[in-house]
């Protein structure tokens, strides 16, 4: 029989794993070196400044951000302020309008309100002197009535008619009390 190479280790003996294996270290450890190098010139010779970039233009940004924000900010406070400020005078000034009209109403109400007393008091004395002498047209006919009513009366009590003398002595006299 031919031998065969074999590359199988036997069933009991089990190599270590590749990385921690003594016979590789130094090979591992000059690759290790090698592409540690390498990848540090890599990043800082081209990501690093590439990041460092992009990093500064962001912090730019943001600066410029936060100063336009800042200057908006500021805008804003000053159109909230003059708002206010129109706001408080539009109040006053609506405050200042009421107050005049109020006064004017009340100085209309009042210049009406005297003309109407004056209107009425003009009315009452014209009914007053209307009533005064309508009363003096009926106290002069009153008296007049009362000695024709006593005259027809004492005719008709007494069957004579008496003296006009007599009867307006006796009509003075009832009138007076």
């Amino acid at each position: 029989m031919a031998t065969t190479a074999h590359t199988e280790q036997p069933a009991g003996h089990k190599e270590p794993f590749p990385p921690f294996n003594a016979q590789t270290f130094a090979s591992q450890l000059f690759w290790l070196v090698i592409t540690f190098v390498f990848l540090y010139v890599v990043m800082s010779r081209v990501a690093l400044p590439r990041i460092g970039a992009i990093i500064d233009s962001r912090r730019q940004q943001i600066d410029r951000d936060l100063a336009e924000a800042q200057r908006l900010k500021a805008e804003s406070d000053a159109a909230i302020a003059s708002y206010e400020k129109a706001l408080a005078d539009a109040r006053s000034r609506g405050q200042a309008i009421a107050n005049e009209m109020r006064e004017k109403q009340a100085a209309a109400a009042e210049a009406r309100r005297k003309s109407l007393e004056a209107e009425l008091n003009a009315r009452l004395a014209d009914a007053e002197k209307s009533i005064a002498a309508t009363k003096a047209a009926a106290m002069a006919n009153v008296s007049t009535i009362a000695k024709d009513t006593a005259a027809a009366i004492v005719e008709r009590l007494i069957g004579s008619t008496p003296s006009p003398q007599a009867v307006e002595t006796a009509v003075a006299e009832a009138l007076r009390r």
